[in-house]
């Protein structure tokens, strides 16, 4: 029996770990991979996902809603920032890098400014079960739940659906895209706004399991940018096989060794792949196929 909890442990924190990753790497993915815009504001877009699903709670909504709303929030903000700032730098992409990096200080200063250094929490719903001498946080299985779903959700609309279908045009062959008729401009802004409404989503998620902070998006960002780099530019091929053998990984390391031996595992993963697949998992499994 206790092998069977220590294997049942292994898998709880594997499943834990790749829904971290998924759910911190998805908004990234479509930001980072697919439009090759890197953001550095990404951790705030997860911080206003879980300050305004939060806030809405304390209001009175029911946790499914508020998540909704902190992720429509972001959403929205991350269409007017691309509106206002990223649409003008679209050409120059280590510009971008600046000017992310500077809306992401804005973001953290003012929250902190405004709202101070800590913000009440809603608390983690729906309690623990037990198996063998351990306890075991329901909400966690929520999460891999809606780490499954958020995969499933994107995979119809970018192969399913109309926007999906312009968007990945857009991005691929821009010129061709508007010379058929298609508002690139506006297919750029819903991408975005795609990727910051994701952030939030994560942020909405995880609101309750933790201490919101300013600062808390930085908890995300280097592991959504590890999960990225890993997988290479493809949502599918790359940043959910990606999540699944850097969570395992990061599981048995963090079990053997502790938290801090799990995030080294990671960065040293990183350097690996970079190395050897420096267009990661999607590239090399693309060049297969071809």
């Amino acid at each position: 029996m206790d092998a069977l909890h220590a294997v049942f442990s292994f898998l709880y924190q594997s499943g834990d770990a790749f829904a971290f990753l998924v759910l911190s790497a998805c908004g990234l993915a479509v930001i980072f991979g697919m439009m090759g815009v890197i953001n550095l504001a990404h951790g705030e877009f997860i911080l206003c996902g879980a300050y305004v699903s939060t806030t809405a709670t304390h209001l009175g909504l029911p946790l499914p809603l508020s998540i909704l709303v902190g992720m429509a929030v972001a959403g929205l903000v991350g269409m007017a920032l691309e509106r206002l700032v990223i649409r003008h730098l679209y050409d120059r992409p280590l510009d971008t890098i600046v000017a992310t990096w500077g809306i992401s200080m804005i973001a953290t200063q003012g929250t902190l400014i405004l709202l101070g250094s800590t913000m009440q929490g809603s608390g983690t719903p729906f309690g623990s079960f037990e198996v063998g001498p351990y306890s075991y946080s329901v909400y966690r299985l929520v999460l891999m739940g809606a780490a499954l779903a958020t995969l499933a959700l994107l995979f119809l609309i970018f192969t399913r659906t109309r926007f999906g279908i312009l968007a990945r045009a857009t991005i691929q062959v821009p010129h061709i895209a508007e010379a058929l008729g298609v508002d690139t401009r506006l297919i750029y802004s819903l991408t975005f706004g795609l990727g910051a409404a994701l952030a939030g989503l994560c942020g909405g998620l995880y609101a309750p399991t933790m201490t919101l902070v300013p600062t808390m998006g930085s908890t995300f960002v280097v592991e959504a940018f590890v999960t990225v780099v890993v997988g290479g530019a493809d949502i599918f091929l790359g940043t959910a096989p990606a999540a699944a053998i850097l969570g395992i990984a990061k599981a048995a390391l963090t079990s053997w060794q502790g938290q801090m031996a799990g995030q080294i595992g990671l960065l040293v993963a990183v350097i690996i792949v970079i190395r050897i697949l420096p267009r990661g998992l999607s590239g090399w499994i693309l060049r297969e196929r071809s």
